[in-house]
């Protein structure tokens, strides 16, 4: 059995803000069907998206312009990533947590598997008062952000931190994430790796269960 499972956060642990449009549009006030990029569920009609996985600009990127043209829905000015999740989903963070992810990130610590997460850009979206108010992340041995370490997915140096402050080796953790190039960082320094698909999360979580050995 493995001894890690290093997990990235949005779209992992967390839904994607592409699956709780209607929630986002409560929260905000917006008319139902407002938000129609989609990305992965729709990636036809959303070029911005095409472009991210193109490699023509980064998910920072990507995530900037949908929170400037969502704040100018309501004729604001929003220059922080922070401010889009916030407002649409600060008054219960917990529910926008994958059912299914909160499963196995309980049955990995029952089976005394070290657990960490290693993102881009918590803080940077959700703000660490948000973040403090995620329940399930106090079963987390390590939270390695690049919000503040500055050193994002796929370099290397970001595994490497997470693989050390698990105190493991890289065959022994399984890693998961929902950007093929941050799966193919990992997969390059010798991580077991599991793609995450959003349009399947109990398929791919059942892919990381297996891996551990679960």
């Amino acid at each position: 059995m493995k001894r890690g499972l290093i997990l990235d956060f949005g779209g992992v642990i967390s839904r994607t803000l592409f699956e709780t449009h209607a929630q986002t549009e409560a929260a905000l006030g917006l008319p139902t069907g407002t938000l129609t990029w989609r990305g992965p569920f729709d990636p036809a009609n959303d070029l911005l998206w095409q472009r991210m996985q193109a490699h023509e600009i980064s998910e920072r990127d990507y995530w900037m312009a949908r929170t400037r043209e969502t704040g100018a829905l309501l004729g604001e000015t929003w220059d922080r990533m922070e401010t889009l999740v916030q407002r649409a989903r600060g008054a219960d963070p917990d529910l926008v947590v994958r059912p299914e992810m909160l499963a196995l990130i309980t049955q990995a610590r029952q089976a005394g598997c070290k657990l960490a997460i290693l993102s881009n850009e918590l803080d940077l979206f959700y703000g660490s008062a948000l973040r403090q108010r995620l329940s399930c992340l106090k079963d987390f041995d390590a939270i390695i952000d690049a919000t503040y370490t500055g050193i994002l997915k796929p370099d290397a140096r970001a595994y490497q931190a997470a693989l050390d402050a698990l105190g493991l080796p890289a065959a022994d953790c399984v890693f998961v994430d929902d950007q093929r190039r941050n799966v193919d960082g990992a997969r390059a320094l010798g991580i077991p790796t599991v793609h995450f698909d959003v349009t399947a999360p109990a398929a791919s979580c059942a892919e990381a269960a297996r891996l551990l050995g679960l």
